[in-house]
């Protein structure tokens, strides 16, 4: 791998308002990502984790443009990609794509399948005339496991995974090198997301992919990732190698997660369960977010915002507690 980031993400900040009603005024904005600092490096497997809300979706679609920040910096391959407009932007979205959680609202139900893999070779004058556009698709789908013949159906005759198989097979057809998998398996059965687990990972191997890759479960994040980003209210609170993370979880909202996760690192002593829910977006608690839920919380945790520090090769975390042992 090379030793500058393929992604390279500074200070992200993206802010949103809750919708008004009729007869209901608009909320206060708060922030679904709060400068975040993040790197992928090239064919590497990053996981992003957290619970629903923290922002890994947003951040995710932050980095490929798909939502434009507030405030912070990317960039891809060393291009600041937040500077790009027009014909030079658009020539840049082969090289970044996403796979979305629902593979059946990502497709276009009025869309064969092969048009709807096909488009983007169009798009970006990647073929030369409908033959060779659909010699393309049929390559694609065989990559995927899919039968060629199928390019002709619609999205309704395909299972769910088969339509994460379609969904995938568009996201490659440019060529990228960075894809966002977002929670690309938790809309299916599980040994169904077996094979779409081990179909990413060998595309990741082929192709020299790298994955920015959202997910609940834990136990997955460790076995395909080489590097595990925590995220809670918006912010990164604990960033590791996987295999350090899961033998050592130093933030206490990761050692709750495991937790929760039956046997994920055996003999290891169950961490203090998470109570609670996350706090309000649109109501913030003074000081760390997470302190009214953690069981170590100290009075630095409810009067200062913790930062994000370094406690080894690789290691971030952002806790009071943390830093105290380091004192």
């Amino acid at each position: 791998m090379s030793a500058d980031p393929l992604v390279r993400a500074r200070g992200l900040t993206k802010s949103f308002r809750p919708r008004g009603g009729l007869f209901r005024p608009r909320g206060p904005a708060f922030n679904a990502v709060d400068r975040v600092d993040l790197d992928v490096m090239a064919s590497e497997i990053v996981g992003l984790v957290g619970e629903s809300g923290s922002g890994k979706s947003t951040l995710g679609r932050i980095l490929i443009r798909l939502i434009e920040p507030d405030e912070g910096t990317v960039h891809f391959g060393g291009t600041d990609l937040l500077a790009l407009q027009g014909e030079e932007l658009r020539r840049n979205r082969r090289d970044f794509q996403i796979v979305f959680q629902d593979p059946y609202g990502s497709l276009n139900p009025r869309m064969k399948i092969g048009d709807a893999i096909g488009e983007p070779l169009t798009i970006h004058r990647l073929v030369d005339g409908r033959a060779q556009r659909d010699e393309r698709v049929a390559e694609l789908l065989d990559r995927v496991g899919l039968d060629p013949a199928m390019a002709t159906r619609y999205p309704h005759e395909f299972s769910g995974g088969q339509r994460q198989r379609v969904g995938i097979a568009r996201a490659i057809a440019c060529g990228p090198r960075f894809i966002v998998a977002d929670e690309p398996v938790s809309a299916l059965d599980a040994p169904v997301q077996a094979q779409i687990v081990n179909l990413l990972v060998d595309l990741q191997e082929q192709l020299g992919l790298s994955y920015l890759f959202i997910a609940h479960d834990l136990q997955l994040v460790r076995r395909i990732c080489q590097r595990v980003v925590v995220m809670y209210f918006g912010r990164v609170v604990e960033e590791a190698s996987a295999g350090e993370l899961y033998r050592e979880p130093r933030h206490p909202y990761t050692r709750a997660l495991l937790a929760a996760t039956p046997s994920i690192v055996p003999g290891r002593p169950a961490a203090p369960a998470l109570s609670g829910e996350p706090p309000s977006q649109t109501a913030a608690p003074e000081g760390c977010p997470f302190h009214p839920r953690c069981p170590e919380a100290i009075d630095d945790c409810r009067r200062r915002d913790p930062a994000l520090i370094r406690i080894g090769e690789g290691h971030r975390v952002a806790c009071h507690v943390v830093e105290k042992t380091l004192e």
